[in-house]
């Protein structure tokens, strides 16, 4: 365990980053709004999944691999982007996005956690996250792999919490969006697909060396 008097701080510390606006609360709100809370679950366990991969690499040496080789930085960072565009161009194109088919319409479960994993994976910024704040809340004359599993178990609970909460949020706005957007489903498409895009340039921005 790490130092019981560092736990609030610590908790301090990763409520201000949760709640602050980035890549991951901008996509899972976009997912909410145009599938549903169904499929916004099922993206919050691929991003979930995302945060838990680079915190076990923060743990064991691994993620600082990706700040010391900046090609390596790089490509995940251009691939996040590359693959949020993506997204943005498979949503203008097709897909869902009528509130009366959001269940016939959605991808498969399967997708959805892939997706979430791999927007969470392609943003390094997560890696840089535990690389620079895990060692600043932990003991150095105690075994580091242990608090730093204990902190980020921490974090991981409280992005759950926020990420559904987003997710409540946006799903509830599908009726409004779709007052304001006109009855037919390509309108609503079109508004998701931009923001999706907007993320991506987000993505790009946010993480620039």
């Amino acid at each position: 365990m790490p130092p019981p008097e560092l736990l609030l701080p610590f908790l301090a510390a990763v409520l201000l980053v949760e709640l602050t606006p980035g890549p991951n609360m901008g996509y899972l709100a976009v997912v909410g709004g145009q599938w549903g809370r169904r499929a916004g679950f099922l993206t919050i366990l691929g991003v979930t999944a995302g945060l838990a991969a680079y915190m076990l690499a923060a743990v064991f040496g691994l993620a600082e691999i990706i700040l010391r080789v900046d090609w390596l930085y790089q490509l995940l960072r251009w691939a996040g982007v590359a693959f949020l565009l993506w997204l943005a161009f498979d949503t203008w194109r097709g897909g869902a996005a009528d509130p009366a088919a959001i269940d016939i319409d959605q991808p498969s479960p399967g997708a959805l956690l892939t997706r979430g994993f791999l927007a969470n994976l392609l943003n390094p910024k997560a890696a840089v996250f535990y690389i620079g704040l895990l060692p600043g809340f932990t003991d150095p004359a105690r075994p580091f792999a242990g608090q730093a599993l204990t902190l980020g178990l921490i974090h991981i609970a409280v992005s759950l919490v926020i990420h559904g909460v987003i997710v409540l949020a946006a799903a509830r706005a599908i009726p409004l969006l779709a007052k304001t957007t006109g009855s037919g489903g390509r309108n609503i498409r079109i508004v998701f697909a931009v923001a999706l895009g907007a993320i991506a340039l987000w993505l790009g921005w946010e993480t620039r060396r």
